[in-house]
């Protein structure tokens, strides 16, 4: 018996003794986890419950020249309902007036919001979707409605704001305004002015304190952030929403009728540089058209006959020809080096002079005054080119620029083929704006300015940063030769391949150009190809605007000489900004004599602007400038006879309504 109570006094001994190493071992741990290893779990524990996130700062506004946005952000709220955190009185007191209140704003039966937040009552469920996509106006109501109004804790209501990037343009330039963008990767894509300017227009980002809740979703602390985000600066374009709208319509009109591929248009102000408009359509897989890239900044392409204009300058600068100068086009058929090259006209042009050669758009003319005058010394006239910056990028602010390829001696595509090719645009490439950036040069005298799309970054109430207009080039040549391609290129609207564009009563400057494209691959007898171009200023005597219209692959059934199919959007867009866009110059009186605005739309416009539902005196005026103006009052318009208004049947200042009929009888 003795022996049997010390066996189990022994194993007591030995449970108790393991018991206490046990407790020993735990005490241990604990003293380790809460002292040694203590800041370790708290942190893990804090990071598993309450994270800190990232409010993005709202970006700057993107705005165009008179102040219309192009570019902004709008805030978003998501409303959601923990529905354990609130009391039973609270709730039971607030449910009827919140769903009456929720009814009226969001369109349900006050019935159908209290089953929902019963049932989520019922569920505990701590994310119930209330609202989505509110704006700033209905979140500030819907926070002041009953139970909410108590707050996250005591009213169960649990904010999320996010930020959108809304156009009020919708796609009209969206190419050009662009976005930036950030993927799951990391990886950041920038876009247009946002992209270029991205520095300027994010702002920097805030931070929010949540709260993991159940099934791994994150409630707010609270309605406020930790750190408050600060929005970025506004960038002020030099973007004018009518002349881009005008652009637009006028593009897209050409390329549904042509059944075109892709086509662009470029704005730019002669003085400045500054850009007033950029459209870039492209065929969707639907047939329809939209802006899906820049094409006017990063295509690069053989331009065709527009450049002839550079080839044509370049030679009478260097003094090697006069716009007199006899060139033979022959018969239209003439051979360079073993390639053959035509001209448009069946049975050529024969002996006609260098500046008729430009007006016709002759390929075998000015291949052969390039090609006879330069064969020997090819670097001298290339010095040409290369000083007006056509071997380069421009430099602009927007990434994605093209880069030109221009062939020179001891280069792979030189050869004997390439100086004559290159007379009339082929075997090199530019883009758009590049092409444009020359003939705006032209048009200002001999003064290139480099294209810029910014006028100011400024917060609400200072500028931070103004770009001024940049020259390139001072004088791209003398005063002599500006004024002999002014001319030239005149006469090209006038008598030459641009004449279906005259108006004797709205002057144009330009060239026309039609290229053919992907002309190396094996189907191309059967499936022809054309870039139609359309490259100018106006108005012809003192340039305000500089533009380029680029159409590509256009149906050759329809039509694809530059001339039909380019230049009658170049025409309609220079018609119409001096019809549609409001210019704020001065009229001191509706009956003032319209003799003192005589060649000047911009003033006929302001008078219109000013008489409103009155008849204005159009007296004086050339007959279509009165046209223009009072069609776009709205008025119907009879002419009779030519020249300048001598009679109206309606008197100036008399009520006029839309879709009234007027007469004029011109000189």
């Amino acid at each position: 018996m003795a022996v049997k109570e010390k066996n189990i006094l022994s194993r007591l001994y030995f449970v108790a003794g393991a018991l206490f190493v046990f407790a020993l071992l735990i005490t241990v741990q604990l003293i380790k986890i809460q002292f040694v290893e203590g800041d370790q779990y708290r942190e893990l524990a804090q990071e598993n419950t309450l994270k800190n996130f990232v409010i993005s700062a709202n970006r700057g506004n993107v705005y165009a020249d008179d102040g219309s946005l192009l570019a902004t952000s709008v805030p978003k709220y998501e409303i959601r309902f923990d529905a354990v955190t609130v009391s039973n009185t609270v709730f039971e007191e607030n449910l009827v007036p919140l769903s009456k209140e929720l009814a009226k704003m969001l369109g349900k039966t006050p019935n159908y919001y209290q089953q929902r937040l019963r049932k989520a009552r019922a569920n505990k469920n701590r994310y119930l979707l209330i609202a989505r996509n509110l704006g700033y106006s209905d979140y500030v109501k819907i926070k002041g409605f009953p139970m909410f109004e108590k707050g996250p804790f005591k009213g169960g209501i649990i904010v999320d704001q996010d930020t959108r990037r809304e156009h009020p343009l919708g796609q009209i330039g969206s190419r050009t305004i662009g976005y930036e963008r950030t993927d799951d990767n990391g990886f950041i894509t920038r876009i247009g002015l946002e992209g270029a300017y991205g520095s300027y227009l994010r702002g920097k980002e805030g931070r929010r304190m949540k709260q993991k809740i159940a099934k791994g979703q994150w409630k707010p602390l609270s309605d406020d952030n930790e750190i408050e985000p600060q929005d970025g600066f506004d960038v002020v374009t030099t973007i004018n929403v009518n002349i881009q709208d005008i652009a637009h319509h006028a593009l897209l009109k050409q390329l549904e009728y042509y059944e075109a591929e892709h086509g662009c248009v470029i704005v730019m102000d002669v003085e400045t540089g500054a850009i007033k408009a950029v459209s870039n359509l492209g065929r969707t897989s639907k047939g329809t058209y939209a802006e899906s890239y820049n094409y006017a900044i990063g295509e690069a392409h053989e331009p065709g006959s527009t450049f002839k204009v550079m080839a044509f300058a370049a030679a009478l600068e260097d003094q090697v020809i006069d716009t007199s100068t006899v060139v033979e086009t022959g018969r239209g058929v003439y051979t360079f080096y073993g390639r053959r090259i035509r001209d448009s006209k069946t049975g050529g042009y024969g002996t006609i002079s260098a500046a008729r050669a430009l007006e016709v758009s002759s390929n075998i003319g000015l291949a052969r005054i390039i090609d006879e005058n330069y064969k020997d010394d090819p670097e001298r006239f290339l010095r040409y080119l290369e000083g007006w910056n056509l071997d380069k990028p421009i430099g602009i602010s927007i990434l994605g620029e093209g880069v030109p390829d221009m062939p020179k001696p001891g280069k792979p595509k030189w050869s004997k083929n390439a100086l004559p090719s290159m007379a009339y645009g082929y075997g090199l490439t530019l883009t758009p704006l590049q092409t444009l950036t020359f003939y705006n040069a032209i048009a200002n005298g001999g003064v290139m300015v480099k294209p810029h799309f910014i006028s100011e970054v400024r917060t609400w109430n200072r500028a931070i940063e103004t770009f001024e207009p940049e020259v390139l080039n001072p004088a791209i040549c003398s005063k002599s030769t500006i004024a002999k391609v002014q001319a030239v290129l005149e006469n090209v609207v006038k008598r030459g391949t641009g004449d279906g564009l005259y108006s004797e009563y709205f002057s144009m400057a330009g060239k026309t150009g039609t290229a053919q494209t992907e002309y190396w691959m094996s189907d191309w007898e059967d499936d022809k190809r054309y870039i139609s171009s359309f490259a100018g200023y106006f108005p012809a005597d003192q340039p305000k605007y500089s533009c380029i219209v680029i159409i590509h692959k256009p149906s050759t059934k329809k039509g694809y000489y530059g001339a039909d199919v380019s230049g009658p959007v170049f025409k309609r867009i220079a018609q119409k900004i001096y019809t549609d866009v409001p210019v704020m110059d001065e009229v001191n009186e509706l009956n003032e004599p319209s003799q003192q605005v005589m060649g000047d739309f911009e003033k006929y416009y302001a008078m219109a602007q000013k008489a409103g539902s009155q008849m204005p005196n159009v007296k004086g005026m050339a007959g279509m400038d009165a046209v223009a103006l009072l069609e776009n009052m709205g008025l119907e318009v009879v002419l009779i006879g030519n020249g300048n208004v001598i009679q109206q049947s309606v008197s100036s200042g008399t009520a006029i309504s839309d879709g009234q009929k007027i007469t004029l009888t011109l000189s």
